[in-house]
């Protein structure tokens, strides 16, 4: 019988960001449309850069000057015609404006705001000839392809846990269908108000049919435990006094035939999965429960086999 440890978990995008701005400015040109899918690198909007545009041009031609005069004084050193301090001089005049011409441009591809990876893009916020301010938001950016799954289990489950073990998932969304994961991290400190360990599990979403944000169902698969007893889950009767089991034994009728009759077991309980239930002990493999009717039966009460277990939902319904 598979052994799992079961908790709540929400999906989370491996990669999804806030797109927004470093500068301020107005907003000139937004080559994207709500929900489209970019690449990395890819024009998302374009802030107006005139002002830093006409800068870098009167800071080349500042440079283009700056290295003339430098190599005019350059040429008077090497004739003794001047002291070294004037050619230090222009050449840090030089250095000057070319770190001036590189922050102009840093500032002018900042006003170009890229795409950082590949994903899809949310609803816009912004339109053309808005003035956005720094870290204003643009639209959202979320990477599909990967997924995180972050659950707790309590802190009895540390023991249990480590890096790549298998996670099985689902969702409401999508009912009946699992999904694999495996754990990639665990939380080295237990939270010291819920006494729970925080786990991560990373999964492909390649076919793109989770969305980060929904709730999931979470499994996380133990190894599997041989011999292990189950019973159907009709099988046992749940009570204050504690559970228990009718098993079918050998007896004898009152002239001394043999006869199947019934004999209650307590029994301890553990995991159930697909309508049974281990049993860790009271009773042993090979054993005959009754599945149904258990109202009906006491200590000794004989039985006989039934050839088909009527619980079992007929294969067709009758017609009228």
């Amino acid at each position: 019988m598979p052994k799992y440890l079961s908790a709540i978990g929400t999906l989370q995008a491996a990669r999804q960001v806030t797109v927004a701005p470093e500068v301020a400015g107005r907003v000139e040109r937004i080559p994207f449309e709500s929900g489209a899918r970019v690449k990395a690198g890819d024009p998302l909007v374009q802030l107006n850069d005139a002002t830093e545009q006409a800068d870098l041009l009167a800071q080349r031609a500042q440079a283009r000057l700056a290295e003339l005069n430098l190599e005019r004084y350059r040429d008077l050193r090497r004739s003794q015609a001047t002291p070294q301090s004037n050619v230090d001089q222009y050449q840090a005049q030089l250095d000057e404006i070319n770190a001036n011409m590189k922050r102009t441009s840093a500032l002018i591809g900042q006003k170009l705001i890229k795409a950082p990876f590949d994903g899809d893009l949310g609803i816009r916020q912004v339109n053309v000839g808005d003035y956005v301010n720094p870290g204003a938001t643009i639209v959202t950016l979320t990477d599909l392809s990967q997924l995180y799954i972050n659950f707790t289990l309590p802190e009895q489950a540390f023991p249990k846990l480590s890096v790549g073990q298998e996670v099985l998932i689902n969702v409401d969304a999508l009912p009946g269908r699992d999904f694999g994961a495996k754990i990639t991290t665990i939380e080295p400190q237990v939270s010291a108000d819920t006494r729970a360990v925080k786990v991560q599990a990373t999964m492909d979403n390649r076919e793109r049919l989770l969305r980060p944000g929904m709730f999931a169902n979470v499994r996380v698969v133990l190894p599997p435990q041989p011999n292990t007893v189950t019973v159907p889950e009709t099988a046992v009767d749940y009570t204050v006094y504690g559970d228990s089991v009718l098993v079918a034994v050998q007896g004898k009728t009152p002239d001394g035939k043999e006869q199947l009759v019934v004999e209650r077991k307590s029994v301890k309980t553990g995991d159930r999965l697909a309508n049974r239930v281990e049993i860790r002990s009271g009773i042993n493999p090979g054993d005959r429960v009754v599945v149904s009717g258990q109202m009906k039966l006491a200590n000794g009460a004989a039985v006989v086999p039934a050839e088909n277990n009527p619980l079992t939902p007929p294969q067709s319904l009758p017609q009228n």
